[in-house]
């Protein structure tokens, strides 16, 4: 089966967590697409989300995918966590939240399913929602374990490239 990916990224305040899911999976099997939810201030760059959606999608095509489910096998992706459980942890929250959501379906479906996510959030470019900078350093270096020692090997700059390091290294590391 052909699968057409779309990204859509925004705000969203988030009262109620298992609720807002609900949502969300009711307007996913309502089209029958997956829709992946992240917490986009734990994304760093476009390229870490493209890598990771990549890595995900070619794991499920050759069946070595650890999660059922292929949007949990790219949030495992973009967490660059070999455990599920782990990978959680770049999902959404309660409260105020800069989301990406990543969809993955036929064309048709995911324009439905697209314009009904867009009436949850506030949309923002994903160029801007995404782009690594240094209010998402602490929150990302925390959650990929990158030790100043790295930092000081590779500089600064090079954060987001450790970060795709990471995801490149998911089934390896952990």
């Amino acid at each position: 089966m052909q699968r057409e990916i779309k990204v859509i990224c925004g705000a969203v305040r988030i009262a109620d967590l298992p609720a807002f899911l609900k949502q969300i999976n009711i307007i996913a099997s309502g089209n029958k697409v997956t829709i992946q939810g992240l917490n986009a201030d734990l994304i760093a760059g476009e390229k870490h989300l493209h890598f990771a959606v990549g890595k995900a999608l070619r794991a499920v095509a050759s069946g070595s995918n650890v999660a059922k489910d292929p949007g949990v096998e790219i949030m495992r992706y973009a967490a660059g966590e070999r455990q599920i459980e782990r990978s959680f942890s770049i999902g959404l929250h309660e409260g105020e939240n800069n989301a990406v959501f990543v969809l993955l379906g036929k064309m048709d479906d995911l324009l439905i399913a697209y314009s009904e996510l867009q009436k949850l959030i506030k949309e923002k470019p994903c160029s801007e929602l995404l782009a690594y900078s240094g209010s998402k350093r602490k929150g990302i270096l925390s959650l990929f374990g990158i030790t100043d020692e790295e930092i000081e090997a590779s500089g600064e700059e090079h954060i987001p490239e450790l970060v795709i390091e990471r995801v490149a290294l998911a089934n390896f590391v952990k």
